[in-house]
């Protein structure tokens, strides 16, 4: 129909200031996007179970469930940007923020053609990441690949024999090969339980990850440490 806004991607806007939280969605209703409105962090978490989301922008202090909290629940199951909108604005706050798994920060008071480029600039790279190995039920690094349909890995063909968890660990760092993960960024995805500081239990994995990969292939690294952080793909 002419004149008709062509959507460009649907986001999730998790804001109690109901007054921000209007001025949020008309904006990005107004730059073309698709907007749906929550006021608590379990509203949020609702939405995301009933719907599909390319992007969410979100305060951290909300009732019902912090944004900190929320994001560790999203960072179990989904990859789309997160972009925190805050007052917290210290530099502690942003580094734990950031490492929790949101996308990008962006203090309050904010200015509105800021967050409209923002926005824009995570879904660019959500849109690349998004088609070449979200949507692929096959992921590969290396001369490792993960049938993400059968559970089972190869490597130079032939099958790699993973537990479930390290199968999970595998594929959470494939999905990301450029992302320093925590220990507990780890822990949590896998095991889908509160991250209690017990370092051994994700070292364990990792070894014996490393320790299979080695047999089947010696003459690549596939797991670096990254000392004081936690774990990514080597180069």
């Amino acid at each position: 129909m002419r004149g008709e806004k062509e959507v460009k991607a649907n986001i999730l806007v998790i804001e109690d200031d109901a007054a921000i939280n209007h001025l949020l969605c008309e904006l990005m209703t107004e730059a073309g996007y698709k907007v749906k409105a929550a006021y608590s962090g379990t509203e949020g978490k609702l939405c995301l179970e009933l719907e599909s989301f390319d992007l969410i922008m979100m305060d951290l202090m909300l009732p019902g469930m912090t944004g900190e909290e929320l994001i560790k629940e999203v960072r179990k199951l989904k990859v789309m940007p997160i972009i925190v909108i805050s007052a917290k604005i210290g530099m502690d706050t942003r580094i734990e923020v950031l490492k929790s798994g949101a996308d990008d920060f962006i203090a309050k008071p904010f200015n509105n053609e800021e967050v409209i480029a923002r926005v824009e600039a995570q879904l660019r790279r959500y849109q690349v990441f998004s088609h070449s190995e979200e949507k692929k039920s096959i992921l590969e690094y290396k001369k490792l690949q993960l049938d993400l349909d059968t559970f089972k890995a190869y490597v130079k063909g032939k099958e790699l024999e993973l537990t479930a968890r390290e199968f999970k660990i595998l594929k959470t760092l494939m999905l990301q090969p450029k992302k320093v993960f925590t220990r507990a960024n780890l822990f949590e995805s896998v095991w889908e339980e509160v991250y209690m500081g017990d370092d051994n239990t994700i070292n364990v994995h990792i070894s014996n990850i490393r320790s299979k990969l080695g047999k089947a292939d010696n003459t690549e690294d596939y797991i670096d440490t990254v000392w004081g952080i936690g774990f990514k793909l080597s180069e």
